[in-house]
């Protein structure tokens, strides 16, 4: 199946849309795709606020996207844009960084009135950086996820789970066999 890269682009260690994509990461690979989990905030700050493009963590980065045939961008919503933290992530990858891949945008958030900014902030970037098809992307209101204080694991509610599936399952489906990796579960 594919290699699927999936990026967290929340600076927060705990939060929710780190947690949820961590979540979906498991659904992909029981499908059989190669997911490979990537948090943005693990990045060297001065690196990313610097626009280090040589540094050795900023290249590892890019070769991650590079040998991706999926991305699964994951962002909390911030003042109806998404984060900081991931826009100067993508301002470091090549303008056609997203070439020839098949691209899943996801955002959480405290209020639905956040809800477009995957499709008037997010989208028009990945689009400009060369992605193939970005399929449906879907916002989850933070309310809609549970993390269990014993070990962080999630859960979505229930009228959020069966939307949120199905957008994962039509990203996996327009993945298609187009991996160049065996199946590998993360």
């Amino acid at each position: 199946m594919a290699t699927i890269l999936s990026v967290s682009g929340s600076p927060s260690p705990t939060s929710r849309t780190g947690r949820l994509l961590r979540h979906l990461d498991r659904r992909l690979a029981a499908q059989g795709h190669r997911v490979i989990p990537f948090d943005v905030r693990t990045l060297p700050p001065e690196a990313l606020l610097g626009a280090d493009f040589g540094h050795p963590e900023i290249v590892a980065a890019r070769k991650l996207f590079e040998e991706a045939d999926g991305v699964v961008i994951g962002t909390p919503v911030y003042k109806a844009a998404y984060s900081g933290l991931l826009k100067s992530l993508l301002d470091l990858l090549p303008q056609y960084a997203l070439a020839g891949k098949t691209v899943l945008p996801l955002a959480t958030g405290g209020t639905t009135a956040h809800v477009l900014a995957i499709d008037y902030a997010l989208r028009p970037v990945l689009s400009s950086m060369g992605a193939a098809h970005i399929v449906q992307g879907w916002f989850v209101l933070d309310r809609h996820i549970t993390v269990a204080e014993e070990d962080g694991s999630v859960s979505v509610d229930e009228t959020a789970r069966a939307s949120l599936d199905r957008v994962v399952d039509q990203f996996a489906r327009a993945l298609g066999s187009a991996g160049r990796t065996p199946a590998v579960a993360a």
